[in-house]
């Protein structure tokens, strides 16, 4: 009673086939992830996700990984440092501060008005949001107000150093930062040859050599830029392209020989391929190794004697640091 009876139930529907679509939408999604895996494998020299890593050389030991963005950040904290004769040491304050302050992230906000890679603060001094914005600008005033108002920096421990500078609410935290911020000093200042490597993305367009060799004279100083007489380091397109492929830097010069000539050839390279995928850089060579965006992993290797190897025309000589921004296969 109260049912419904035999005779006037419903009739069961009809299962609707969809698993057939179902799985072939779902294959369709993995082979276009396959794809995307894929070419990020291949742009990246069969290493995962773009990214720069440095390792310790001899018995040291360790290692440091981070994305690009980050790698062309630490390369110009770097950069600045010694282009204002800045000791290594120093180079690795600034680079244990923007370590701790910005995770090495050119930040827009921040506790208060604090701004960019150092959280410099307009209000108390540092400049306009503007300037402390430009990575060039916010590492020179940090390393201007090092070497004025902690004359003995070097002698002091690091987040001791950095405190006076910054005025941090949490002075200490500096410290945790110092083993990684040297191994990035010894790798960007030159002192730690080969230590870079960077992987992908492949260049998807041309470079332009113009604006490479303006990047590096706004970062290097103007001691980069070509002048009368032997200069200490210049900055040259070679004649024989005529699209303006190359820029060659010359590190020879009576304020670079012997082993601080290989030492600036090895800081301009490191700093070209950090930055190679915002420029367009194809490769690098310095001496007898070579950078080429997507091989090996994106560590450095060795050319024969002699031989190109990396699609150079020539092998850099020992006071040469070759940059291409063309494609490889043109």
């Amino acid at each position: 009673m109260g049912g419904v009876s035999e005779t006037h139930q419903m009739a069961p529907r009809p299962r609707r086939r969809r698993r057939p679509y179902r799985l072939a939408a779902a294959l369709l999604v993995l082979l276009g992830l396959a794809g995307y895996y894929l070419v990020q494998n291949e742009s990246t020299g069969g290493d995962g996700a773009p990214h720069c890593t440095v390792v310790a050389g001899g018995d040291a030991g360790g290692s440091y990984s981070m994305n690009l963005e980050q790698a062309r950040y630490a390369a110009t904290i770097a950069a600045v440092g010694t282009a204002r004769k800045m000791p290594e040491r120093a180079v690795t304050i600034a680079m244990a501060t923007a370590m701790q302050e910005s995770a090495l992230r050119n930040l827009d906000h921040g506790d208060r008005d604090s701004l960019g890679l150092f959280q410099q603060r307009p209000s108390q001094g540092w400049g306009t949001p503007a300037q402390i914005m430009d990575p060039v600008y916010s590492a020179g005033i940090f390393y201007d107000r090092l070497k004025e108002d902690v004359p003995d920096y070097a002698d002091l421990p690091l987040t001791v150093a950095a405190q006076k500078v910054q005025r941090s609410g949490f002075p200490d935290a500096y410290a945790k930062h110092e083993p990684d911020a040297a191994l990035l000093a010894a790798a960007f200042t030159g002192r730690a040859p080969g230590a870079l490597s960077c992987s992908g993305p492949l260049p998807q367009d041309t470079g332009d050599a113009t604006r490479v060799k303006a990047e590096l004279v706004k970062v290097f100083g103007s001691a980069l830029a070509p002048k009368a007489g032997p200069p200490a380091s210049r900055v040259a397109a070679q004649q024989a392209p005529a699209d303006d492929s190359e820029v060659t830097l010359s590190v020879s010069g009576k304020d670079y020989q012997g082993p601080a000539d290989q030492r600036r050839g090895w800081e301009l390279a490191n700093w070209t391929v950090a930055h190679a995928a915002e420029l367009g850089v194809q490769r690098v060579s310095y001496g007898s190794k070579a950078w080429i965006a997507g091989k090996n992993k994106g560590r450095w290797i060795d050319k024969a004697p002699g031989k190109s190897g990396d699609g150079d025309p020539r092998n850099a000589g020992p006071d040469d640091v070759r940059i291409f921004v063309a494609p490889l296969n043109r």
